[in-house]
């Protein structure tokens, strides 16, 4: 049975090829909501469609094949959602990029390829959205994080700086948008088993089950999070039942942030 929580809002997803992008996609559409999916793989994005359709012939979604860090991209998305569905009332920034080099050896090239996405990226889609976002009068932009841009590890920290400045932009938008009826949150999820680590753990040899026994110390819960599990707080941020909330960075990591 459909859900009324975003009934008429329609909602832009980046990154909504797979994972948190796919799963926010399937419980906006369970809640009433049409979405406009963008990706730079145009295969995922028609497994998506498949699978939404085939959960709900009436589901209303349209795609689109996008570079975030694209400006011009990001403001074809953003027209392509108020053609198609009259409005536009949500926006979840969830597209990222990653990169495994330590800081003392990273690149200014791999600076500049993380940055044009995770950060130039979110922007160019606020930037996009925000004209249709404003005249909504109760618009919604939820950026999608990570835990890791509030504590630490090594490793990932081209991923982990970028994320944390999505934190900061998020906050500004706040401030900038309050007055336009905007409101803008930020999540940040923590392990979450989604087809990337899948299929990462494929590539390398181990198993799924394996996989799913190795994220037991990376939250008080003991185990990986499932991409709804993430899609569900993004739904709750984005629906009216958060009208009074903006600003916020909201934890969605089992508890990791406070071990």
């Amino acid at each position: 049975m459909q859900g009324s929580r975003l009934r008429e809002k329609v909602a832009l997803i980046t990154g909504g090829g797979g994972g948190i992008g796919a799963a926010t996609a399937r419980v906006f559409c369970d809640e009433g909501a049409a979405v406009i999916l963008v990706d730079a793989n145009s295969q995922a994005l028609a497994n998506v469609v498949d699978e939404l359709l085939s959960r709900d012939p009436a589901a209303q979604v349209q795609t689109h094949v996008a570079d975030v860090a694209n400006a011009a991209q990001a403001a074809a998305a953003a027209e392509l959602a108020v053609s198609s569905f009259g409005r536009l009332d949500v926006l979840v920034n969830n597209a990222a990029m990653r990169n495994y080099s330590a800081l003392a050896d990273a690149t200014p090239e791999e600076w500049q390829s993380m940055v044009s996405v995770n950060l130039v990226g979110t922007s160019n889609y606020c930037k996009a959205a925000l004209p249709f976002l404003r005249q909504a009068g109760a618009g919604s932009i939820v950026n999608v994080s990570s835990c890791y841009a509030v504590t630490g590890r090594k490793g990932m920290g081209l991923y982990d700086a970028t994320k944390a400045g999505m934190l900061a932009m998020t906050r500004t938008l706040a401030f900038e948008e309050a007055a336009h009826g905007v409101r803008a949150n930020a999540i940040c999820p923590g392990s979450t088993l989604t087809d990337f680590h899948v299929n990462r753990a494929q590539a390398a040899g181990k198993s799924v089950e394996v996989l799913r026994t190795q994220r037991q110390d990376t939250s008080l819960i003991g185990r990986w999070a499932s991409p709804e599990e993430v899609a569900w707080p993004i739904l709750w941020l984005a629906s009216d039942e958060a009208s009074f909330i903006t600003g916020t960075t909201l934890m969605v990591d089992g508890g990791l942030s406070i071990m």
